[in-house]
């Protein structure tokens, strides 16, 4: 168990959290919400004893291990990947180390075989012995090739650096596991792996995420951060929104019966107050209005966008016909003969683990990139607009956010601009604020700002949805739903996947996998193949 006291933290003046007393026990997981800059990885920061509050203390079960999901990527970058993994278990990582300079020691004493006898048990009592093959099935499952496994981190891409250090987190079963935002960088198969994963977790599990299927299907609990307090309730995320609103719907409701009795009251006492034979009558009701207190009802401190893609031109039968599209990157042939034709009522979703060999088809559609073999042809009717996952040359400028819009406005309006950036919550002094000063979800929004301006009829994302606090995430969700024209994109966001599209591609080994589904309909199906695919090497084993 581990438990926030009376805790308080305060930065300059503005008081983040204020006496917020909280408690998460075993067996539970807890999801972590609140809009951006409520404090959610500071909290985490606090449990884990990285950041002192100012008031209040924190209380963790004598003899449990807290494990926490480490945000700095070069850490490790010395480490082989095992080891890395291993370290999730410190005093483990601690015994391994000191057991095997014990044992490469030349001049081997007594006291020497006395201490790594004590260190043997030890490591025996903490399946010391087991530790690299649980290691290794956590890489496994991560998606982390086993020929990777004793590399040195240095040498991983970003990708897998994330995974690497996930594992880490989970490694040994932590009594009390911390994860921020831990599906970020993960293909789906990885977050599926994780999902079933925190499922079967027996201890303590606090989770902040912006995945919105991913917190429905691990947590047990939800814990809300609004004006510095924390609000706990039972039940996943989507039980959070619809408790959230019941309440706040039926403190609504009782308020307007309160203010009902007390215009009946004050109606009362004006007209008898001096009414001799009324003035008891009159004082009794005058007690009782003093008694009447309406709920505060504080509006909540999240804020959401308003998304709205609204193409100028409809757009016409031909939309965009790929043929025998090949690319190869630095030796790598990332794309191989990919041919597809898109419709007019075409959402595709490109999903699956190769993240490279989305992101060239995006570049190469989008006019970034040549490919090496076959062409690409847009209908007549269409325009396009795209978003890019690596935004880094985009924002290495100097030019404020509304001279960058008003480059592709249509109109050369600083008031039509502003109006499309106060859309996605840049009010006032914020439309002078430079490119390169802007964080991540600024970078994004301003990219959405952007596509909405040019108002195309075909979109182009990859990764959206990084950086997204969750209000913009259902924003730009809900957007993408009632768009009338076409989308083409990747994301990591099953709910967003799943409730866009109606077309889904994986650009695998073995060439595209294409189908007309929903991407609950495609996992199923994928599932059912792997399923048939094990019956069928069973019962040929049987056979022979």
């Amino acid at each position: 168990m581990i438990s926030a006291n009376n805790i308080t933290l305060r930065i300059g003046k503005k008081a983040l959290f204020e006496e917020v007393n909280i408690k998460f026990t075993e067996g539970n997981c807890y999801g972590l919400i609140g809009a951006n800059g409520a404090g959610k990885s500071t909290f985490l920061k606090i449990l884990s004893g990285q950041l002192e509050p100012s008031k209040g203390d924190i209380f963790i079960t004598p003899g449990q291990r807290l494990s926490f999901l480490q945000q700095d990527h070069f850490k490790y970058d010395e480490f082989p990947v095992l080891d890395t993994v291993i370290m999730g278990n410190a005093r483990l990582y601690e015994v391994m180390k000191e057991k095997d300079a014990i044992y490469a020691k030349e001049d081997f004493s007594d006291e020497d075989g006395i201490r790594a006898a004590d260190l043997e048990a030890e490591f025996a009592e903490m399946d010391g012995w087991e530790a690299e093959s649980d290691a290794a099935q956590l890489l496994n499952g991560l998606g982390i090739d086993t020929d990777l496994h004793y590399m040195i981190m240095k040498d991983l891409n970003g990708n897998e650096k994330v995974k690497v250090l996930l594992a880490q987190a989970l490694f040994g079963n932590p009594d009390i596991l911390l994860l921020d935002e831990p599906t970020n960088h993960l293909d789906l198969d990885a977050i599926a792996w994780l999902e079933e994963f925190l499922i079967n977790f027996e201890n303590t599990v606090i989770v902040v995420s912006h995945d919105r299927y991913f917190l429905n299907k691990v947590c047990t609990h939800t814990a809300d951060i609004d004006y510095g307090k924390i609000q706990l309730y039972a039940g996943n995320y989507d039980f959070w929104y619809e408790s959230s609103q019941l309440m706040i719907k039926q403190m609504k409701e009782a308020n307007k019966k309160k203010e009902e009795k007390i215009k009946e009251l004050q109606e009362f006492i004006q007209r008898f107050s001096a009414n001799a034979s009324k003035s008891k009558q009159a004082t009794s009701r005058k007690k009782a209005l003093e008694k009447i207190e309406l709920d505060e009802i504080r509006p909540s401190s999240r804020k959401y966008p308003y998304i709205d893609f609204r193409p100028e031109r409809e757009i016409g039968n031909e939309v965009l016909t790929v043929e025998g599209l090949s690319k190869t990157i630095e030796g790598v042939k990332v794309l191989d003969n990919i041919s597809f034709t898109v419709q007019r009522d075409n959402k595709i979703a490109f999903v699956g683990s190769d993240e490279l060999a989305k992101t060239t088809l995006f570049q190469i559609l989008a006019g970034e990139m040549e490919p090496d073999e076959g062409y690409y042809k847009w209908g007549v009717t269409t325009s396009q607009a795209y978003f890019a996952k690596d935004n880094t040359k985009i924002f290495d400028s100097d030019l404020t956010i509304t001279d960058w819009l008003t480059q592709f406005s249509p109109v050369k309006d600083m008031t039509y601009v502003r109006g499309f950036l106060g859309r996605m919550l840049f009010a006032g002094d914020d439309g002078v604020k430079k490119l390169r000063v802007l964080s991540g979800g600024e970078k994004v929004r301003c990219q959405l700002s952007m596509m909405m301006i040019q108002a195309t009829n075909v979109l182009l994302f990859d990764e959206p949805t990084n950086h997204l606090d969750m209000e913009s995430i259902t924003a730009l969700n809900n957007g993408l739903i009632k768009f009338p024209g076409v989308v083409l994109f990747s994301c990591h966001d099953h709910q967003f996947v799943q409730t866009t599209a109606n077309r889904i591609m994986e650009i695998t080994p073995e060439g595209l996998i294409d189908k007309m589904c929903t991407y609950d309909e495609y996992l199923a199906a994928d599932v059912n193949a792997r399923k048939r695919q094990i019956n069928k090497v069973t019962s040929d084993a049987d056979a022979l």
